[in-house]
């Protein structure tokens, strides 16, 4: 009987290993499957398509459809735990790696396409909710709980350097990035042997006493990719520059060349950022500098027109007051300096010969303007009928009289009928009437002063 039951015992364990190990290649035939469809749907940029192919291997089932999903050949407790968990957790090691990684590029790109596209193409909703997941870190937690069954160690490496990179990109503080970095670093440093939560873990990774993750090539370049995200990256970021000296000082996985090549990296980054900062600096200083400049050259402006308002102001005041006292004899005064200053028309022969018989005139009464031309000839033609007319009243009372003036007209007009007796007079009358005008033109400045 109890070979009998060993037997059954025994078939029953094979046959559910058998379909156990049938529904694993199953399920990683269709996670490769569902990888390659996303891949190709993100190179042609169909964003939201990609997403909806990936989501699935990635996202843990809801609890409630554990229990339906369970095969009846194995345990409650055995089917809930790997039922916790996303499928892609059941894959290879490769095909994890390859599926995160296109995960965190895809959200990577999803941030890159700014709120306008992003909206348009996730709505708006949805694509904050992506976003938030780069900027606050929960990405790291999605990662590690729906694919490595909430273990930090489990995670592998590749992982791991595009969860820090992804948030050092898009996250606005590292403190989040640092903790979770130097969580893993300790964890993988020192691992613990809770055989419980290892047999639990999906991935099943035998963990080694010493160095672990450095067992080959490949894996000791990845872990060397972490120590510098975290000493040349992330530290820097926080200010923590002598943590991450030390930390490189002390580290067992590099060698001295590596350690002083990262020292050196170090120094050179800590005189870049100081250098930048007094740069910032200085930039800052000029800044203020121009805008307190042309602060103090408004409010010299502003107090020169101030000035120059209250200067014209005062002169008008100034003006106003002294011409209320100025006494009325001097403004007088003032306004016939002003008409001497003016030129004075040159008088005419017949102007003088009339200035002579002409009294003084008072202070300040302006001479009379130069008559014109036919004021002239009105002139000679009434001189010439006044002439006439006494001529004919002495005619009629003096004939003798009349006589001489007839003669004496008679013997002027032979007279200027010589060419050179004519030119003569008339020099004589122009010397004569040139004197006139001198006396006239003293005789009006002696009756102005």
């Amino acid at each position: 009987m109890a070979a009998l039951y060993e037997d059954i015992s025994g078939s029953r364990y094979l046959r559910s290993s058998i379909s156990s190990l049938s529904a694993s290649r199953q399920q990683s035939s269709q996670i490769a499957k569902a990888y390659r469809q996303a891949a190709q749907l993100f190179l042609t940029r169909r964003l939201p398509e990609a997403l909806s192919t990936i989501e699935p291997i990635i996202t843990a089932p809801p609890h409630d459809s554990l229990h339906d999903s369970l095969p009846d050949s194995l345990p409650d407790s055995n089917g809930d735990l790997q039922a916790a968990y996303a499928p892609v957790a059941t894959a290879s090691r490769g095909t994890r790696v390859k599926v995160w990684s296109f995960y965190l590029t895809f959200l990577n790109s999803v941030v890159e396409l700014g709120a306008e596209e992003g909206k348009h193409a996730f709505g708006s909703a949805r694509w904050k909710q992506l976003v938030s997941k780069c900027r606050d870190g929960s990405v790291w937690d999605e990662v590690v709980r729906d694919g490595y069954a909430g273990v930090e160690g489990d995670v592998d490496a590749d992982v791991v350097v595009n969860l820090s990179t992804l948030l050092l990109t898009h996250s606005p503080s590292q403190h989040l990035n640092q903790s979770k970095l130097e969580s893993y670093l300790s964890a993988t440093a020192h691992p613990t042997f809770d055989f419980s939560s290892h047999l639990s873990s999906p991935s099943r990774v035998q963990r080694r006493k010493s160095h672990p993750g450095t067992d080959t090539p490949r894996d000791l370049n990845t872990r060397i990719k972490l120590l510098e995200l975290y000493t040349l990256h992330v530290l820097p970021r926080n200010d923590e520059w002598d943590c991450a000296r030390e930390f490189v000082s002390m580290s067992e996985v590099l060698d001295d060349e590596r350690k002083e090549a990262f020292l050196l990296a170090l120094h050179s980054l800590r005189e870049e950022k100081e250098d930048a900062e007094k740069r910032e600096e200085k930039l800052r200083q000029q800044q203020h500098e121009q805008l307190e400049e042309r602060r103090r050259e408004r409010e010299r402006e502003s107090e020169a027109r101030r000035l120059d308002q209250a200067r014209q102001e005062d002169e008008r005041r100034r003006t106003e007051e002294e011409s209320r006292r100025q006494p009325r004899g001097e403004a007088e005064r003032n306004r016939v300096d002003e008409r001497l200053r003016q030129p004075k028309p040159t008088p005419t022969s017949s102007q003088s010969s009339g200035t002579r018989r002409t009294p003084a005139k008072k202070p300040g009464t302006p001479p009379p303007p130069p008559p014109g031309l036919y004021n002239r000839v009105g002139g000679l033609f009434a001189a010439i009928q006044k002439a006439v007319a006494g001529s004919a009243k002495q005619m009629t009372s003096n004939p003798l009289s009349f006589l001489r003036t007839l003669l004496f007209l008679i013997a002027f007009g032979l007279a200027f009928g010589k060419r050179d007796l004519r030119e003569r007079i008339m020099r004589l009358a122009r010397q004569a009437v040139d004197k006139v005008r001198r006396t006239v033109g003293m005789g009006v400045k002696v009756s102005y002063i």
